[in-house]
């Protein structure tokens, strides 16, 4: 995945942690190069609809704000929209999480057999 902004690529950092920002816009995960991070580049990212803040993050489609933890939706304003409030995760992220226990098990029994 490139730069929203100029669609560099990203390359590993040589050492210490990576100067690119992940964002969401319009619903989407994006990262931002360094030089592309200049006064108003979170202008045009989404924000948080508890909160306002634009530190979002996107995982399994729910966003979920850095700053204070809402975890919802994105709306069509770009802003997230709190999910309701239950005691089960939804569907999509049950399904995607016993997938991803069964793949994990897998390879480990595979592992563990010496068959990797």
């Amino acid at each position: 995945m490139g730069c929203h902004v100029c669609g560099r690529r990203q390359a590993d950092p040589v050492s210490g942690p990576s100067t690119w920002r992940r964002a969401v816009v319009a619903g989407e995960q994006v990262l931002v190069c360094p030089d592309c991070q200049v006064d108003g580049w979170t202008d045009t990212l989404d924000a948080c609809g508890a909160c306002g803040s634009t530190m979002l993050v996107k995982r399994l489609g729910e966003v979920t704000c850095r700053s204070c933890g809402a975890v919802g939706e994105v709306g069509q304003l770009g802003e997230v929209v709190p999910a309701p409030a239950t005691s089960d995760p939804p569907t999509g992220t049950r399904a995607a999480r016993d997938l991803l226990a069964e793949d994990v098990a897998a390879a480990l029994d595979r592992m563990l057999r010496g068959d990797a």
